[in-house]
């Protein structure tokens, strides 16, 4: 057991020897302010409690005498020691160092590296480039009278901003009573926020925006447009067709020749300011316009107008729900291509796609007997028959399970091949049709241009139906010989007996002659295609039946003109019923194709009407047509008569 000692004389205990005085709060004992705990004056003196450093492990340390009695130390406070300062500024300037060097970085890549893409960018803000209208090309007549011209306009628009609120009124009541508008329309357009662009009235003539331009109306501006206009009655309406909205042609000819007619608008740089203002640059003209090119057709003008309106009477007298005229040249030149039903350029809103279809090319039709002259073509050009010889002719055959019979009651008759021709036999074709046979009759088809383009090139065409002889059954190759069992459209007909007339020689149709330049040449198209397609022996024995049908015994006529020898055929065929897909019920097709003088051709005609409910027979419904435009034809174009008699032809053995 540890002896007793005094604790007034133990050396641990605070206040002992050498022990500090009273401390500043006057009580014995009491750290000094900012003393450490378990420091004393020895420590400031640089040395430290023994009994402190020998303390056994586990030992709680004993509490200082005096004091509160609660034990509690006063809090330490921390030293801070004053640190060199020019650390930091240098490393404060590294810093800023640092930052200005990215800058730098930057601004040399904006303004030398980069420079060309960024003002690029801010010119791509601050610049746009708008288009300068440009002229539409001409479509003219063949000597040069117009079908299709483009006119300058006007569109008058109104910038709201620059319009002052005490101008408001009189600039409504201007533009509605110059242009007869609503005007509460046009005061919506004067007020109109946020815009700077309302158009007010669009093709509006130069002259009339003089008038109003002379007003000096406070933010009215006009626009520089073009209009396409299509002068009346020219009667090509459904082949020259019209343009949209846009100015781009959408049907008929302006459409299959807009890249040509259209031309290419310019462009123009214009600087937009912070209101939207546009300001044309000085030299910002970024492409000058170019006009498109003027295209001249192979069509007459007056033969186009006056086949129409020949068309369209009798086409309405026999109550027809269609038809169409083609006048061509033997080479291939179309001067004429007329269609019923049909309608205005000018007035798009008031027809139907019906009458906007060119029926000349759209419409497929069983050619009827006008198809018999490439059943004798094929047969006289192989040698196999005569225009003399002789066929035993009765009212009616069988063939199979059918019955053909020609087209009024006869007793049996022994005709020539003139005869078969003039009188239209449908029984007398059929026996030459079988001496030619399958194979050979549809190489002649085919190379009169049936089951195949014409070359137009117009909108809707259809090529109509030529079957391989392989698929043809029973009674097909008697139904093609006299024209039943296939189809065509006008001009593949028109085309058969323009091969006749040029001397055998087939040439492609052709209706654009060519494009005519700023200096007012014409480049004339390429060259139609020309084919032989049978001897001129040949065509010149053809010309002979065909005017034997327009003698006083044939079929036609009604087609003659005094004081020229008319050469043409008939044809009468039946049309499928829609509803039945068969011909009872579907009415009928009435044609005639011809050319004149026929002696030394210069013009051929067709004529197709469609389902006439009167007179159907193709002499009486169509071969007064025929006459009409022919004769007018052959008046306009100034082809003399003709200056010999026909020929005597022998129609029948007995003769």
């Amino acid at each position: 057991m540890s002896s007793s000692r005094d604790p007034r004389r133990d050396p641990r205990r605070p206040g002992a020897k050498g022990r500090p005085g009273p401390g500043p709060g006057g009580q014995r004992g009491e750290r000094p302010r900012g003393a450490r705990s378990g420091d004393g004056a020895e420590r400031r003196a640089g040395r430290e409690s023994p009994q402190r450093r020998r303390r056994p492990a586990g030992t709680p340390p004993r509490r200082p005498a005096g004091g509160s009695g609660s034990g509690s130390v006063p809090p330490l406070r921390r030293q801070f020691r004053r640190r060199d300062p020019q650390r930091r500024i240098r490393f404060a300037g590294v810093l800023i160092l640092v930052v200005l060097m990215v800058f730098a970085g930057r601004l040399v890549q904006i303004q030398a590296i980069d420079a060309a893409t960024y003002a690029e960018k801010a010119s791509d803000i601050r610049l746009s480039t708008i288009d300068i209208p440009t002229t539409r090309g001409e479509v003219t007549d063949a000597n040069g009278n117009a079908f299709a011209v483009s006119v300058e306009v006007r569109t008058v628009f109104v910038d709201p901003e620059e319009v002052p609120g005490s101008k408001r009124a009189e600039v409504t009541e201007a533009l509605a009573e110059h242009f007869d508008l609503d005007r509460d329309e046009v005061a919506d357009k004067v007020a109109a926020t946020p815009s700077r662009y309302e158009v007010v009235q669009e093709e509006v003539p130069p002259a009339e925006w003089k008038e109003l331009e002379q007003l000096g109306l406070d933010g009215v501006g006009a626009e520089v447009d073009y209009k396409r206009v299509y002068p009346e009655e020219t009667g090509a309406a459904d082949l020259v067709g019209f343009v949209g909205e846009d100015g781009h042609g959408l049907e008929g000819l302006e459409g299959v020749l807009d890249d040509t007619l259209a031309g290419e608008p310019g462009r123009q740089q214009v600087e937009t300011g912070i209101t939207g203002t546009q300001i044309p640059m000085a030299g910002g003209l970024a492409k000058e316009p170019v006009p498109g090119k003027d295209v001249q057709l192979t069509i007459d003008q007056d033969i186009q107008w006056h086949a129409q309106q020949a068309l369209a009477e009798r086409a309405e007298k026999l109550d027809a729900e269609g038809g169409s005229v083609i006048a061509m040249r033997p080479t291939g030149e179309i001067v004429a291509m007329a269609d019923y039903p049909t309608y205005s350029p000018n007035d798009i809103d008031d027809s139907t796609a019906g009458d906007r279809t060119n029926g000349a090319v759209a419409e497929a039709f069983e050619p009827g007997s006008t198809n018999k002259v490439i059943t004798a073509a094929g047969a006289l050009e192989e040698g196999i028959t005569t225009p003399e010889t002789v066929y035993t002719v009765p009212y009616s055959i069988q063939r199979y399970n059918e019955t053909f019979t020609d087209s009024e009651f006869h007793e049996t008759e022994r005709l020539t091949l003139n005869g078969i021709m003039a009188k239209s036999s449908n029984v007398g074709t059929i026996q030459v049709g079988e001496q030619l046979e399958a194979e050979r009759l549809y190489e002649y088809l085919g190379k009169f241009g049936f089951g195949q383009p014409t070359g137009l090139d117009l909108p809707g065409e259809n090529a109509g139906i030529l079957t391989d002889p392989d698929d043809w059954w029973g009674t097909q190759l008697h139904t093609i010989s006299f024209g039943q069992g296939l189809s065509v459209n006008a001009v593949q007909m028109a085309s058969v007996y323009a091969t006749i007339a040029n001397d055998g020689v087939r040439a492609e149709p052709s209706v654009v002659a060519g494009t005519v330049g700023e200096d007012g040449e014409l480049s004339a198209s390429e060259e139609p295609t020309r084919e032989r397609v049978v001897s001129e022996e040949t065509s010149d024995d053809l010309k002979v039946m065909l005017e034997a049908v327009t003698g006083d015994e044939g079929t036609a006529q009604q087609a003659q003109i005094p004081g020229y020898r008319v050469a043409g055929k008939t044809g009468t065929a039946s049309r499928v019923n829609p509803d039945t897909g068969g011909y009872k019920g579907g009415g009928y097709t009435s044609a005639f194709a011809g050319f004149a003088p026929a002696d030394d051709p210069e013009l051929v005609v067709q004529v197709v009407l469609h389902n006439p409910k009167e007179e159907y027979y193709g002499g009486e419904a169509a071969g007064p047509v025929f006459a009409d435009v022919m004769s007018f034809g052959l008046k306009t174009l100034e082809i003399p008569p003709s200056d010999s008699e026909p020929p005597n032809i022998r129609l029948s053995e007995d003769e």
